[in-house]
């Protein structure tokens, strides 16, 4: 695979300065809201939630404003909704602890040094180590003890951060046995990923792969496969065990394999796209952003110097699908999101080709890379 290296640095700064002002608009129009996903365009909804787990993203696009831009106005914005989650950090009802932390209280702590904001985080990281399941040596979802979500790959390395801060050997433990369970289960041998394992909770025996948000148990849904190829390669950033970084690697195979020539995925790479909306040809640029910002850090991560090429210049390009007006919705009046053609849950109608929080929070993490990194 070939591809030229992209140099579209304006195109990229627009959408981020695009970004904000969305992001801006928001928290005058409804402070202190933290949406999931739009109706419409809008994000004020009485739709179901489902789960309570994206607040850090909202907050998190504010500390990646500071990040990229210095901007004192983004900074009190930032601290003011991070400061509204800190009492998430004792949530047990939620597997998603990492992406509410690590996205706001580690960009603090790690711009200010406060003991305090580092205890939120290993408080936070302790809480979520309580959803391990000895038995089968996973962190059970928030569906119950008998489920292991690939989404929480991306939450795990909440843990090791703990871990490491108070050098726990125990925590450790608990977030490598998650990992190679999640591997050994959920990974499959040609890199796809399946949503969820069920487990015998008297046992530990496994029952088999099932899905909530795929199209079937046995097919590939395409966000899963970005939190996976994403996850793994935080893990490994964080622990330097090269059997996590081959498990991101074999994801991104069959990632960059399987794209379509837009280099956007559809919401289950086994969509039968001759099938009506939303089960068929539906895309999903969130799970496109998740992949293209977790490319961008496994290209420095690979020993392999063809690799790092492939996986910057593939996130490079579905960055630029993205940036088209198709997918970033700057030309499309009325629509409150970032981007456009999301999706959250397919079988229960939620958030379908619509604006998702973590779509919108990768999106400007991905840009902020690529304009604040040399590759």
């Amino acid at each position: 695979m070939t591809m030229p290296l992209i140099q579209d640095g304006d195109r990229h700064r627009q959408a981020l300065e695009f970004a904000e002002s969305q992001v801006r608009r928001l928290i005058e129009r409804h402070p202190d809201f933290f949406p999931i996903y739009t109706v419409q365009g809008k994000w004020y909804h009485e739709g179901e939630l489902w789960t309570d787990w994206t607040g850090g993203f909202l907050a998190g696009m504010m500390w990646q404003f500071v990040l990229r831009t210095g901007a004192q106005e983004w900074r009190e914005q930032a601290v003011r909704y991070s400061k509204l989650l800190e009492h998430r950090k004792l949530d047990r009802n939620v597997h998603d602890l990492g992406f509410i932390f690590l996205n706001t209280y580690l960009p603090w702590y790690q711009e200010t040094g406060d003991p305090g904001l580092l205890e939120v985080l290993i408080t936070a990281g302790r809480t979520l180590s309580l959803r391990f399941q000895p038995k089968g040596r996973y962190l059970c979802s928030f569906i119950g003890p008998q489920s292991l979500f690939i989404d929480i790959m991306m939450n795990v390395p909440l843990i090791f951060y703990a871990a490491k801060q108070t050098d726990d050997a125990d925590l450790y433990r608990i977030a490598a046995e998650h990992c190679r369970t999640t591997r050994d289960r959920l990974v499959r041998e040609d890199g796809s990923t399946a949503h969820e394992g069920l487990f015998d909770v008297e046992t530990g025996e496994f029952l088999g792969q099932s899905t909530h948000q795929g199209l079937r148990p046995d097919s590939r849904w395409a966000r899963g496969l970005a939190w996976s190829l994403y996850g793994f390669s935080k893990v490994y950033a964080l622990t330097g065990e090269k059997e996590f970084l081959e498990v991101a690697e074999r994801n991104a195979e069959f990632w960059i394999t399987h794209l379509p020539d837009d280099k956007v995925p559809y919401w289950d790479f086994d969509a039968d796209l001759s099938a009506p909306l939303p089960w068929g040809p539906q895309k999903d640029s969130s799970a496109a952003a998740i992949a293209a910002s977790g490319l961008l850090d496994l290209a420095s991560q690979t020993a392999v110097p063809e690799r790092a090429v492939i996986y910057r210049n593939t996130a490079l390009v579905m960055i630029k699908a993205l940036l088209d007006p198709e997918y970033l919705a700057s030309q499309t009046p009325g629509w409150e999101g970032i981007l456009k053609h999301g999706v959250y849950h397919t079988k229960k109608g939620l958030g379908v080709d619509e604006s998702v929080m973590w779509g919108e929070f990768f999106f400007v993490e991905a840009l902020t890379k690529i304009l604040t990194r040399q590759p």
